[in-house]
C-alpha cells in the first residue's frame, strides 16, 4: 500500500485574495472618508452598516436614491492609468440626478470590484470619490471592495454608486407645472462626462495617431477625460431662492432625450442652435464619428450638463444666483406647447 506526501495548504493569498491589501486599503480610505463628514452621520467607514440620522430641519422629509456606474469610460482609464477622476464620476452620476428631484444630497456608498488589489489605484479611485462627495457636501460613509480572482483581468475594475438625498414633500419636484413660455438655462457641462464613451474610444481607435495634441487648451487625454460636473451646491442654492419649475440631467441620450422626461404631456422645449459656445472636444468627436446633428444630441451632452426650466419673471435672477455660485450658465430656449412636433426641437 503507498502513501502519497500531503498536499501543501493553500492560504487566501494563494488563492488570490489578499485581505493584508484589503485591511491597508481601508486605512487609506478612513482619513478620505473622515472628510466627507456632515450633519447627520452617526456611523460611518468600518461597521456592518451606516447610519445615517436625517436632518431635522425637514418636516416632510421624502428620501432619494439613485445608483449608477462609470461605463466604458473605465476602459481608458485602465488604457491611460487615469484613475483619479473616474470617482468624481461615480459621485456625479447619482449625485445629480437626486437634484433632478429638487433633493439634498446626504451620502453616497461604492462598490470597486476587481481581480487582484491593487492598493494604489485602488486608493487612487476612492480618493476621487471622496473629492466628488466633498464637492457636493455628501457624506462617504460607506462601500465595498470586492477582490475576485478570475473575475477581471489584471489592472481592471468596476465601479458601482449608490446615493441617497432628501427633499421636503412640498418641494418635490415632478415637471408637472412646466407651462409655455418657461425659459431653458443650460448649465455648462466639463467634457463629454461619462457618457457616450463607446463611441469615444471609437472615434480614438480611428483616429490612431491623429488625434490632436491639445483640445480646448488641454492635452488630449485629460480633455477626454475629464471628470463630470457636480451641479449639487449651486443648484441647491437656486432651488432655495428661486421658483425652478424643473431640472434635467443630461446623461446617456443626450439633450434630445433627457429634457422629455421632466415635461409634463403637452409640452415641448425650443431649442436654440448657437444659443451656447461649442468646445473643440465636441466639434473633433463629430467630425471624426461623421455623423449629423441629430445624432449628436442624442449621443453627448454636447456643452450642457443640467437644464433648467424656470418661469420667465425668474429666468434673469436665477441665472444670476447659478453664476454667482460658479456656473457658466446659457439661455439656450424656451417652453411651448408640443402640438404635432417632437418634444426637443432645434431651430
Amino acid at each position: 500500500m503507498s502513501s502519497s506526501a500531503p498536499l501543501p495548504p493553500i492560504s487566501y493569498k494563494d488563492a488570490g485574495v489578499d485581505i493584508d491589501a484589503g485591511d491597508a486599503l481601508v486605512e487609506r480610505i478612513k482619513p478620505l472618508a473622515k472628510k466627507t463628514l456632515r450633519e447627520g452621520v452617526l456611523a460611518g467607514i468600518g461597521g456592518f452598516g451606516a447610519l445615517f440620522e436625517l436632518p431635522r430641519r425637514y418636516r416632510e422629509p421624502v428620501l432619494v436614491s439613485g445608483t449608477d456606474g462609470v461605463g466604458t469610460k473605465l476602459r481608458l482609464a485602465f488604457e491611460w492609468n487615469m484613475h483619479d477622476g473616474v470617482g468624481i464620476d461615480l459621485v456625479a452620476m447619482s449625485v445629480n440626478d437626486l437634484l433632478v428631484q429638487g433633493a439634498e444630497p446626504l451620502f453616497f456608498l461604492d462598490y470597486f470590484a476587481c481581480g487582484r488589489l491593487d492598493v494604489e489605484t485602488a486608493a487612487a479611485v476612492i480618493g476621487g470619490i471622496a473629492r466628488g462627495c466633498s464637492l457636493c457636501g455628501c457624506a462617504l460613509i460607506g462601500g465595498e471592495t470586492a477582490e475576485m480572482p478570475g473575475m477581471y483581468p489584471a489592472g481592471e475594475y468596476d465601479l458601482a454608486g449608490f446615493a441617497v438625498g432628501v427633499v421636503e414633500k412640498s418641494r418635490i419636484l415632478t415637471g408637472q407645472n412646466v407651462q409655455p413660455g418657461d425659459k431653458v438655462l443650460g448649465l455648462a457641462s466639463h467634457g463629454v462626462h461619462s457618457n457616450g464613451f463607446s463611441l469615444v474610444r471609437k472615434c480614438i481607435e480611428r483616429a490612431g495617431a491623429s488625434a490632436p495634441a491639445m483640445l480646448d487648451g488641454k492635452p488630449f487625454r485629460q480633455a477626454v477625460m475629464e471628470p463630470t460636473r457636480l451641479y449639487a451646491k449651486s443648484v441647491l442654492a437656486a432651488l432655495a431662492a428661486h421658483p425652478i419649475r424643473a431640472l434635467a440631467h443630461i446623461t446617456g441620450g443626450g439633450l434630445l432625450e433627457n429634457i422629455p422626461r421632466v415635461l409634463p404631456e403637452g409640452m415641448a422645449v425650443q431649442l436654440q442652435r448657437g444659443s451656447w459656445p461649442r468646445s473643440e472636444l465636441f466639434s473633433w468627436l463629430q467630425e471624426t464619428a461623421g455623423i449629423d446633428d441629430t445624432e449628436m444630441l442624442r449621443t453627448f451632452n454636447n456643452g450642457i450638463g443640467m437644464v433648467v426650466l424656470v418661469d420667465a419673471a425668474h429666468a434673469d435672477a436665477t441665472a444670476a444666483t447659478l453664476r454667482a455660485a460658479g456656473e457658466q450658465v446659457h439661455a439656450i430656449g424656451t417652453v411651448l406647447a408640443r402640438g404635432a412636433g417632437a418634444a426637443v426641437r432645434v431651430a
